[in-house]
């Protein structure tokens, strides 16, 4: 089969490193962007072994490859094998995304920038907000050090294993010597003591993802007020059972969607210097998850 059409030679490649990858939409949002633009990029998936993504960044030097995103289970290990990563995704202790600067490769993370952008851009600004976020893995980690990078008030993890909320907690009033963040045990009657002043609910966890979008959303609707915001991170389905419960408790929503788009539309503009096509981005997002 001819390669020719694609004009490999005229392009700049980038790309994503994941374990497993086939399922990502990354590639047809950014191919769909770049398209929009009359940029000559190409994004390709790269299913990448564990034991091998030392080899695969060191290709993206060899292949002269602009640069790549990052997903599980390379975000934490591929640190080691970078020339320099940015102040966020030092204190995150991930990179999402890597750029291909002359041969030095620069790793960033834009998870959590992309998520306080997906709430400015439903008007929320988190400065000055208290906020009660729940999950202590990876995705909180992004969200918890950007929205005290972002000046918030007050900062509550919650988590089913104490533990890893006590770790974070921990992580963050180092990393940004921010004392008014606190750990709390998942349990509803901890959570009414504080629920009254929350300005944001953040869920971080997969509860609520397709294919199981019926399940009990791990707050209690009771719970939500109808003066807060509430985010979801899962974006399949775009509205969770925890989205239905809050929007019928009159509470504002904001869907994983803008997240996802968000993040990545950073990525772009990261490798091309150009402004992303957000809205393009979301509608191709919106698309694909409703083939599926």
């Amino acid at each position: 089969m001819s390669l020719d059409h694609l004009n490999l030679e005229e392009r700049e490649l980038v790309g994503l490193f994941g374990y497993p990858v086939k399922h990502s939409l990354s590639p047809v949002m950014h191919n769909t962007a770049f398209s929009k633009l009359d940029l000559d990029y190409l994004y390709l998936p790269f299913e990448v072994e564990p034991d091998n993504l030392k080899a695969a960044v060191e290709g993206i030097r060899g292949l002269n490859l602009r640069g790549v995103n990052l997903t599980i289970p390379h975000k934490e290990a591929v640190i080691p094998y970078l020339d320099q990563v940015s102040k966020e995704a030092e204190l995150i202790g991930a990179v999402n995304t890597i750029k291909n600067e002359a041969g030095e490769l620069i790793g960033y993370n834009t998870d959590g920038r992309g998520f306080v952008r997906s709430l400015q851009e439903e008007g929320f600004m988190p400065q000055n907000k208290n906020v009660l976020i729940v999950g202590a893995g990876g995705a909180a980690r992004a969200v918890a050090f950007q929205l005290g990078l972002e000046g918030v008030e007050r900062l509550y993890v919650a988590n089913r294993t104490f533990k890893k909320a006590e770790d974070l907690v921990s992580d963050i009033k180092k990393g940004l010597e921010m004392e008014t963040v606190q750990p709390l045990p998942l349990k509803q009657e901890k959570l009414k003591k504080i629920i009254s002043g929350i300005d944001l609910l953040v869920d971080t966890t997969p509860i609520g993802m397709h294919p199981e979008s019926d399940v009990e959303p791990v707050i209690e609707p009771e719970l939500i007020q109808p003066d807060m915001v509430v985010s979801d991170l899962v974006y399949n389905p775009v509205e969770t059972s925890l989205l239905k419960a809050a929007k019928d408790r009159g509470a504002k929503t904001v869907s994983g969607l803008g997240m996802l788009v968000h993040q990545g539309a950073i990525s772009f503009e990261i490798w091309t210097g150009k402004k992303a096509p957000v809205k393009l981005m979301a509608e191709t997002i919106r698309d694909n998850i409703e083939l599926e």
